[in-house]
């Protein structure tokens, strides 16, 4: 096959969505009808036929649902094979829409290929639904969108396979020549066009050999797959958001997607875009996602006052959020300082949480017999937090150069991701005399921040500065005060901690014994993975959490369409 294939087109009924027309044919059969009967009265009458005409957009659903029973039923008389009594073409297509869902391993292999540099599009037959399950549909197509670079759907533009105009229609949108492209099908027919234009082509019939002929075709891995990337979402392609909550104070946000509501909290040193892979799981899973830019951070208010991060500020000003949007409860899901900030929220305002997740920080009540810094001072690898302590010292050094300090902070556990001779030495900050001594002046690329998500990054803390996050740092013995007068209690609403077994700062033992203070406590735990966990093992953390929500929200509608 030509190198030049860089562009993969999908059928969706049928390939990428339920069983297209094979399953019109299983619904007459399982009613004595055969086959021939459906097809013959679906195409009598040519262009001017009703699904013909609802599939260029001349009718809508209800509409061909209605004309296509008088239509079998004209048919059933003339041939002398009558409809069973109880027949409903009604009936048929909510049994479809019952049993259709899309196929993961052709997700995946799309995924897959757009991860590797291929543009993915999808080119289906299809009417405009105004039926009563029209909100099926609408999720469907909502979730195509954000998985696929372009949807061209037969009804919008009144051409429909196999005409030879709706492909070249498709090229001219897609910007593409017959000869970059890979179309996928299953049925024959409406391959013929494609392949005498120069379009390579696979007909569907067997999901696997589909799979194992399209791996060949672009030379990317589909078949026994180890875990993939998730869909990332883009800045550009979020809803964005600000909330006042007092005077001279804001927080940012971006938000998608509907249902119970999940608000995602990033830690230090990060911004909302580290949720970027969580972010289209969840909505596609059935939640309404907000991933809140924290106090001090980008385009959320960078207040000087180090008082303004004390964990009881924060919890405030995320009970003026809700309470400002509208939202009496929310699952808050937390990473790093932000896990502190979940804890906190569930033990001070429990009426405000459904639920509470925490990756890598543990709970450990603030017993107030006992002097925080001390254990701070005694526990080498916390070493960089006492540097922090000193208001200008560590923004002197790290706003030096921000991409320096993110490329050196911000890295996965991988071997091939440690910077040779010159990582960050936790252990002795102070004594070197900052974090970065020793760390080479352009550290190579972290796997983590790839270079639009690092510039993004770079772009967000020369708004806010370093001061706002490290003040976070510099509440310790005000927080501690605050935690411990709540030492007595216990946390009773669902949580879930989620361990990783290579970060060296929150070690997954410093979780032990929670249970006694979460009665309703769930674990996950990913071993191979640092610190970073939404962005080095993002879709081991969305099944974790996804399975975890589902179970929280069981009583909720949800529609979860497909867990990539």
């Amino acid at each position: 096959m030509a190198a030049n294939r860089c562009l993969v087109l999908f059928d969706l009924g049928g390939v990428l969505f339920g069983s297209g027309a094979q399953g019109f044919l299983r619904s007459f059969q399982s009613r004595g009808l055969s086959g021939d009967f459906f097809l013959k009265a679906i195409s009598q009458g040519g262009t001017n036929s009703p699904f013909s005409r609802a599939m260029v957009g001349q009718i809508g659903l209800t509409q061909l649902i209605s004309e296509l029973e008088e239509d079998f039923k004209k048919m059933a008389v003339s041939s002398g094979s009558p409809l069973p009594e109880s027949f409903s073409m009604g009936q048929i297509f909510q049994e479809l829409f019952a049993e259709e869902v899309f196929s993961v391993p052709f997700l995946k292999a799309a995924l897959t290929l757009k991860n590797n540099g291929f543009k993915i599009a999808v080119l289906t037959n299809n009417w405009l639904d105004d039926s009563p399950n029209r909100l099926h549909t609408g999720l469907v197509f909502c979730l195509l969108r954000r998985h696929f670079d372009q949807v061209i759907e037969s009804c919008r533009v009144g051409l429909q396979k196999p005409d030879p105009e709706v492909y070249k229609y498709a090229l001219k949108e897609l910007k593409a020549k017959p000869e970059e492209v890979i179309f996928l099908d299953d049925v024959g027919a409406n391959l013929v066009p494609a392949k005498e234009i120069g379009m390579a082509t696979i007909l569907v019939r067997d999901e696997k050999d589909a799979l194992k002929e399209l791996q060949d075709m672009t030379g990317v891995q589909l078949l026994n797959q180890e875990e993939i990337l998730p869909l990332a979402c883009e800045p550009e392609n979020v809803a964005h958001g600000y909330v006042a909550i007092k005077p001279h104070t804001q927080l940012h946000f971006v938000e998608m997607g509907s249902g119970p509501v999940v608000c995602l909290c990033h830690g230090f040193p990060e911004s909302w875009l580290s949720w970027r892979y969580q972010i289209p799981a969840l909505v596609d899973a059935g939640f309404r996602v907000i991933a809140l830019e924290m106090k001090g951070y980008g385009d959320s208010t960078a207040l000087p006052d180090i008082k303004e991060y004390s964990q009881e500020e924060i919890c405030k000003d995320l009970v003026t959020f809700l309470d400002k949007m509208g939202i009496s409860q929310a699952t808050f899901v937390g990473h790093d300082w932000a896990g502190v900030t979940i804890w906190s929220m569930a033990l001070f305002y429990p009426e405000r949480v459904k639920a509470v997740a925490s990756l890598n920080t543990p709970y450990k009540p603030s017993n107030p017999q006992k002097d925080v810094m001390k254990r701070i001072e005694a526990n080498p690898v916390l070493d960089y937090q006492l540097y922090f302590q000193k208001p200008g010292v560590a923004e002197a050094e790290l706003e030096k150069d921000l991409s320096r300090f993110l490329k050196a902070m911000v890295r996965s556990s991988k071997k091939e991701d440690r910077i040779k001779g010159g990582s960050i030495n936790f252990l002795k900050v102070r004594e070197q005399g900052g974090l970065l001594v020793g760390v080479p002046k352009d550290p190579p690329p972290s796997s983590l921040l790839p270079e639009p998500v690092l510039q993004y990054f770079i772009q967000q803390f020369k708004k806010s500065g370093l001061r706002g996050p490290l003040n976070w740092y510099r509440n310790m013995e005000a927080n501690w005060r605050w935690l411990g007068s709540a030492y007595d209690r216990k946390i009773r609403v669902p949580a879930l901690m989620v361990t990783a077994g290579k970060d060296l700062i929150l070690r997954p033992e410093m979780s032990k014994g929670m249970e006694e203070k979460i009665p309703d406590l769930t674990r996950g735990h990913i071993e191979d993975c640092g610190h970073f966990t939404q962005m080095e093992r993002p879709a081991a953390l969305n099944k974790i959490l996804i399975d975890w929500l589902e179970k929280i929200h069981k009583d909720a509608t949800l529609h979860t369409i497909a867990k990539l």
